[in-house]
């Protein structure tokens, strides 16, 4: 052992601990109060606190959890001394179980305050001798204890939360956006948001254009704070508006294989909440081409467009191959930023820069093409009379049933019961996956069946603030009639008047 420098006999400099597993008042109430009593017990038996280690709303008893403070608590120990020098020569916890939960955890522990002689360690009732090999084993003993007791309790935790999802009763500390404090019954104009908030995303509306309009109506979450994009997708996303139950994200079912219904008042349909998922799950941190496919990952600082044809028109130069160019326009601001051009990229960013228009009004006309054919409703796909994978659906459960009972009569193995379960079991999920995913595309098709067209061109052209439509929502309705819109050039040198007759639509058959 290190030999450290000579104290005064009389002063024993120690260091107190306090950890609590939830703060959910966010005072830190109890663990001023665990140093309170530590700073008592220091006291009582004539030692000094010169420094409090302090771990609020952390649990000790998962090892997904870093504990900063006990980890730098046993790097003083080691040492002796704090990061400024101080002497430290022990520790002062008010019960042991604020301290260590884990086997593991307490042996770092008394590895580290026993690697120099004459250290000193109390709870709030005794001083206990860790250089004891007895000692040492006993607290060894309770950490095991613990930690067995901690996994009871997280299973029982886990059966009660299995046990009332299943039988559809609301869980949760706080009330859902969209419901009373009683949980089950609807609050009438949270409600009213939340569903016109899903007709807006199946429409095509983005999550934070959402929240930004939710923000400028003066509508706080439950827990009083501003709307974010994450926290509007968990609201919208949640099959709880739906009346279904969730259980680590997977619908929980019933033994008919339906999913269970919550003793609490929906505010959509389910058809409705399987659009809005199914929007998410396809679209969640991916890149969407002109032709609504996925063709990658979004940036980390992906933000959403602020001008309408963003990525939607293109160059339509020809090159000295005789190939167009083709590539996305940039926006490109004009002096004073009231104004603003698509322009193609220069060749050192992969354009030819042979192309440049006035913004504003490329967006009118292509704005009043997409108006005219909304009216014609000619891009609305036709709709499916049923689901054709129904008996497919029904014939893979019969097949699981009868697959059980055979085990449970002993005419198959275990190694071939679960062998075969896990492959039916896939395709039932499979099938299932398939399932929504249609009735999430009928439920938009109908949504953009049902659109008013006369009242969407008095809200085109209105600032969002003054109800018109958000910037987002119209570029779904344009992705929705048109692949893509090319730029011809004007074959003038300088600006030339603006000429309609050089934008070309592509419209989705």
């Amino acid at each position: 052992m290190p030999k450290l420098a000579a104290l005064d006999p009389g002063h024993v400099p120690v260091v107190s601990y306090a950890r609590i597993s939830s703060d959910k008042a966010g005072d830190k109430h109890g663990v001023k109060d665990q140093h309170k009593i530590n700073r008592r017990t220091a006291a009582k038996h004539g030692w000094t606190v010169v420094h409090e280690f302090t771990d609020n709303d952390k649990s000790a008893a998962r090892a997904d959890v870093f504990r900063d403070d006990f980890e730098a608590m046993l790097k003083a120990l080691w040492v002796g001394e704090l990061s400024d020098g101080t002497p430290v020569r022990g520790v002062v916890v008010w019960l042991e179980d604020r301290l260590v939960r884990r086997p593991g955890d307490y042996e770092r522990f008394v590895d580290s305050i026993t690697y120099n002689e004459g250290f000193v360690y109390a709870d709030e009732d005794r001083v206990l001798d860790l250089y004891n090999e007895d000692v040492e084993a006993a607290g060894l003993s309770a950490a095991v204890q613990a930690k067995k007791e901690v996994r009871k309790i997280q299973r029982r935790v886990r059966q009660s939360h299995r046990r009332r999802a299943e039988e559809g009763i609301p869980v949760g500390a706080d009330r859902a956006f969209g419901w009373k404090d009683d949980k089950r019954t609807l609050d009438p104009i949270e409600a009213a948001l939340v569903a016109d908030g899903v007709d807006k995303r199946i429409a095509g509306q983005s999550r934070s254009s959402i929240a930004a309009a939710w923000n400028r109506a003066g509508i706080l979450t439950p827990k009083g704070n501003p709307w974010k994009t994450n926290s509007v997708g968990v609201v919208l996303s949640n099959a709880r508006i739906c009346g279904w139950r969730e259980l680590d994200g997977e619908l929980v079912r019933d033994e008919n294989g339906d999913p269970v219904v919550g003793q609490w008042e929906r505010i959509v349909s389910p058809e409705k909440w399987l659009a809005v998922r199914a929007i998410d799950d396809a679209r969640r941190g991916k890149r969407v081409d002109q032709k609504g496919n996925i063709v990658g990952d979004l940036p980390h600082d992906f933000r959403d467009p602020t001008h309408l044809l963003t990525g939607i028109v293109r160059c339509g130069k020809l090159k000295e191959n005789g190939q167009a160019c083709n590539k996305p326009l940039r926006v490109k601001s004009e002096p004073g930023g009231k104004t603003f051009r698509y322009a193609c990229k220069p060749p050192a960013q992969g354009g030819c820069a042979g192309v440049t228009r006035r913004g504003d009004l490329v967006d009118y006309f292509i704005s009043e093409l997409v108006l005219g054919k909304l009216g014609e409703a000619q891009f609305v796909l036709p709709e499916e009379k049923e689901w054709l994978g129904e008996s497919e659906l029904k014939e893979t459960l019969e097949q699981i049933d009868t697959l059980t009972d055979r085990w449970m009569g002993k005419d198959i193995s275990n190694d071939r019961y679960f062998r075969i379960l896990a492959k039916l079991e896939a395709e039932v999920k499979r099938l299932r996956l398939e399932k929504e995913k249609f009735t999430a595309g009928k439920e938009r098709r109908q949504n953009k069946a049902a659109i008013d067209v006369a009242d969407m061109r008095r809200r085109w052209y209105l600032p969002e603030s003054d109800g018109g439509l958000a910037l987002s929502l119209k570029r779904a309705y344009i992705r929705e009639a048109l692949h893509a819109v090319i730029i011809l050039p004007s074959g003038r040198r300088g600006r030339a008047p603006f000429n309609p007759d050089l934008l070309v639509p592509i419209w989705r058959e």
